[in-house]
């Protein structure tokens, strides 16, 4: 049956070339011929070839033509078939490929956004940096004239401690000389109050 297909597919192609030379030929008569013997069923081949058995009849003769073009039917349902699968697949890859070139272009635009993102802030900032610089300079000075009269003040408190200290010390023997200044004299007041009253007794 594949043979038939076959010599029937050479034939139409002999057919299509000397037809486009213009005019009948012998040698497409024979062709033709040729076609028509092909063309005939496989049961009378097989009656030619030797190989028929007793369902040598019409009706066999039918079904091999539905059979033939049952696989005919099925293999042109097949060719579809895969034709559809592909046009479908080719579909989603190109929708596919526009989702990602529709991607690749937002994300080359979100780049440009971000190398080109000014700041809004950028001149005060550059000012209150500039301050900042300009106090900083004018610490440092202070920074050391502070150290230098946390030394002094220092210096002073130790010697202020000390005579603070020394001056405790004097109050204290202050205190102790006149406390013992006032028993004398107290003391010396009681002896001369007694003789005094010895002496107005006689």
């Amino acid at each position: 049956m594949g043979n038939c297909l076959d010599a029937h597919h050479h034939t139409q192609e002999a057919q299509k070339v000397v037809a486009g030379a213009g005019g009948m030929t012998t040698l497409q008569k024979q062709m033709q011929e040729q076609e028509q013997q092909q063309q005939q069923s496989p049961v009378m081949k097989l009656k030619s070839t030797g190989m028929m058995s007793f369902k040598d009849s019409p009706e066999s003769d039918d079904k091999e033509e539905e059979m033939t073009r049952s696989a005919l039917a099925a293999f042109k349902a097949k060719e579809e078939e895969i034709e559809r699968k592909k046009m479908e697949v080719r579909e989603r890859v190109h929708a596919q490929l526009d989702r990602a070139e529709e991607a690749a272009k937002r994300l080359a635009e979100i780049r440009e956004e971000i190398e080109g993102l000014a700041d809004p802030m950028r001149k005060d900032v550059t000012i209150v940096r500039k301050r900042i610089d300009l106090v900083n300079k004018e610490l440092k000075p202070l920074g050391m004239s502070c150290a230098k009269k946390e030394r002094e003040y220092k210096e002073a408190l130790e010697a202020y401690n000390v005579k603070n200290a020394e001056k405790l010390q004097l109050v204290a023997k202050l205190k102790e000389l006149v406390g013992e200044s006032e028993k004398l004299r107290m003391k010396k007041l009681e002896e001369l109050s007694r003789t005094m009253e010895s002496l107005s007794l006689h």
